[in-house]
């Protein structure tokens, strides 16, 4: 279903190969390649243009912003940069590691004792150009309303930061920092161990919270014992264990005992009986193992015949059951943001769905998050800082970072008189957003065969881990398992070590909102066109195997890929060096010979060929200086470098992170005022305007009277049944 067809993007230069063209090409985008010397013709029938060089080198290119838009006021036009086209550092020369390094991602990953190390490949960038993707069709949307283009800015650097939302919780209400711990995941109260060795390999495996992951962790305590290891683990009551409170000595002892029988089982063993026995237990993959994927195959998820296959799709979509002409509805109410008027029925909790319809809130949607006190999203329970209670389920900043822009509708789905608030809704919606395990909206009547037939309009978005079709659909899945089974968990890290975690920060979890909103808004395109609705199953398997593309093409080719480090094949040079100060650092990128020269000039290695002995000179001389300082300097000297920050540096200090307003502050009812994170995403006509996240329930009373028409008396009844709980 090619939900962008006709539309024509000029893609400028090197934003040929890049992931968001691939994105836009399988949403059925005609791409074009393009260079300078033919723009100006060029632009003129375009609908979209994307570029990587920001509007200041256009504009010395003799393209200015507003002669772009005089040649054509419908194009969308699209810049991702390292560090967006405004701001103080607009700039500054940049890389995959230099984003990373700014971005605060880098600081948190790889082994405490060594130089932080990046993720495998282009994590950040492939992560901003999935931004990209969901800023360009909104606006392609706002444009079937206004017949009017718009600019669509996009800065690595932000988009990297807009991760690390424990870091900024946990500085913002505790002042304490995370830190990286290698094969583990630091959760701000607790780090957990993540990674572990096998016989032949590794695993990815972590104790999960609560009644959720009970049954898991009670397998894998009953999997040891069967083995006749020593098991710590025994008598444990898994409902009431939390990842955030346990004690550390007693961590401890479970990770050794963990860590024991894991050295006993071999890859096979844990994919066959450990699938078996339900653990949450994920073999960390090749990228020839991602090839020879049979849950990939089954989906269709390859193009090209054997020798040259290669990732093909971003997400599935199937087709509404029948072409309906689109009614307007009534919004909540009317809002800025390019998505403005467009009614979302969100059922999402945890990362995936919560930051999918964040971000469709904060470009403008009316979004009713349905959610019920019987099962609350584990962002509403996780207490990861002193101004939050057990007991309370409004009092989270994680909750109200993923949130924002949203109302909420307590419902308790178990009680069948909920259907008389949930039905008018679902007339009400254009779009349903899900991130249940498959099946689940079947069990209830709601997945999109049975809300077609009503509902043949309706778009629907569903994220999980390994989609709604295919072997592995109903398996176990967190945001590890994407990065295990892709690959790109065993290729973070040093050649001579063991893989670590490939960002203490999600990752998984927080590219695939931006592909479902990037899909979803096509489709409002297409709808607005043919009045057909559909369904759009987004896969974080899939997704992360289109990040490590290129080693999964490598792969094809007959080679292995490893890890390597810092080091990047594509560029001269590329290190991370430290600086003076504890666990101070700088990352460099070196694109040439002669930028290699520029530097060791600059810091007094006359005529040094790169060598080990000259890398050393090098790293001796970045110790003795400030990192932001010389940062600086090279930067000013025409060198890609940035300070390796932390999370008081990007929110206390990053003048780029001000001025491009990456925290908006907004007033919470339990928490008072604190900085939230935007959406990357700058539009250069149509603004969003954030509002904070509600509490639960909140605005139960008017949903259900102002959207769903009941009357006094039947909310007076269905209180009384105890539906709104």
């Amino acid at each position: 279903m090619s939900l962008l067809k006709g539309i024509r993007a000029l893609a400028l230069d090197e934003a040929a190969d890049s992931a968001l063209a691939r994105l836009l090409a399988s949403l059925g985008v005609e791409l074009q390649p393009c260079t300078l010397d033919r723009l100006h013709e060029e632009i003129r029938v375009a609908d979209v243009l994307i570029e990587r060089s920001g509007l200041s080198k256009l504009a010395k290119a003799g393209f200015p912003r507003d002669a772009i838009e005089d040649l054509n006021p419908r194009l969308i036009h699209v810049s991702v940069t390292t560090f967006g086209s405004t701001g103080p550092r607009a700039a500054w020369r940049g890389s995959e590691l230099v984003a990373s390094a700014m971005g605060g991602t880098l600081r948190l990953t790889g082994d405490p004792d060594r130089a932080p190390v990046k993720e495998a490949l282009d994590a950040c960038w492939f992560h901003a150009e999935m931004a990209a993707a969901a800023g360009v069709n909104a606006a392609l949307w706002d444009r079937e309303l206004t017949g009017r283009g718009q600019h669509v800015d996009i800065s690595v650097q932000e988009v990297a930061f807009s991760r690390n939302v424990n870091g900024v919780l946990v500085w913002q209400f505790d002042r304490r920092k995370l830190h990286r711990v290698g094969g583990a995941l630091n959760y701000g109260r607790a780090t957990v161990r993540c990674i572990w060795p096998l016989a032949d390999g590794y695993c990815f495996h972590t104790l999960m919270t609560g009644r959720f992951g009970a049954p898991a962790n009670q397998g894998l305590s009953d999997w040891i014992d069967a083995c006749r290891l020593p098991n710590p683990l025994r008598g444990v009551d898994w409902t009431t264990y939390n990842r955030s409170t346990l004690d550390a000595t007693t961590r401890a002892t479970w990770e050794r005992a963990i860590e024991a029988f894991f050295r006993t089982r071999t890859r096979r063993e844990i994919a066959e009986e450990g699938s078996r026995r339900g653990i949450n237990a994920t073999v960390i993959a090749e990228p020839a193992d991602v090839l020879a994927d049979q849950h990939l195959t089954a989906r269709q998820f390859w193009s090209g015949p054997l020798g040259r296959r290669e990732p093909a799709r971003f997400v599935n979509i199937t087709p509404g059951p029948a072409t309906v002409p689109a009614s307007p509805r009534k919004a909540i109410d009317e809002r800025s943001g390019p998505l403005r008027g467009i009614r979302v029925l969100d059922f999402s909790w945890a990362l995936v769905g919560s930051i999918t319809t964040k971000i469709l809130g904060d470009l403008g949607c009316a979004v009713v998050k349905v959610e019920s006190r019987s099962r609350p999203c584990l962002s509403r329970l996780d207490v990861q800082v002193a101004a939050s209670r057990p007991d309370s389920l409004d009092d989270k900043p994680w909750f109200a970072h993923l949130n924002t822009s949203k109302r909420s509708l307590a419902l308790d789905l178990k009680v069948p008189q909920s259907r008389t608030v949930l039905e008018p809704l679902l007339e009400w919606a254009d779009v349903v957003v899900e991130n249940f395990s498959p099946g689940t909206m079947a069990k209830l009547g709601l997945d999109y065969a049975a809300l077609s037939k009503k509902h043949p309009a309706l778009i629907m978005v569903s994220g999980s881990v390994f989609g709604q079709t295919g072997p592995l659909a109903s398996s176990w899945g967190v945001d590890g398992t994407g990065a295990a089974l892709s690959g790109r968990t065993l290729l973070t890290g040093w050649a001579d070590r063991d893989p670590v975690i490939p960002g203490a920060v999600p990752y998984g979890d927080v590219i695939v909102p931006y592909v479902m909103a990037a899909a979803l808004s096509a489709a409002l395109v297409q709808r607005a066109r043919t009045g057909r609705g559909c369904h759009i199953d987004a896969a974080m398997y899939e997704i992360c195997v289109q990040q490590m593309r290129d080693s999964i093409l490598a792969a094809e080719r007959g080679e292995r890929p490893m890890r390597q480090g810092n080091d990047d094949p594509g560029v001269y040079h590329q290190a991370v060096y430290p600086a003076r100060g504890e666990d101070q650092w700088i990352a460099l990128t070196v694109y040439s010979r002669d930028e290699w020269q520029r530097l060791c000039a600059f810091a007094g290695l006359l005529g040094a060929e790169r060598s080990v002995e000259s890398e050393a000179a090098l790293s001796e001389w970045c110790r003795k200086h400030d990192a932001e300082n010389l940062a600086e300097q090279l930067q000013s000297s025409g060198l890609a470098a940035g300070a390796v920050q932390d999370i008081e540096d990007l929110m206390e200090r990053d003048p780029q992170i001000a001025a491009r307003e990456a925290l908006v502050s907004l007033d919470h009812p339990s928490l008072g005022a604190f900085g939230h994170m935007r959406t990357p995403i700058t539009f250069s006509r149509t603004v969003p305007l954030p509002y904070r996240a509600p509490r639960l329930g909140e605005h139960s009373d008017t949903i259900a009277q102002d959207i769903a028409g009941l009357s006094p008396d039947q909310l007076r009844e269905l209180h009384a049944l105890r539906v709104f709980q």
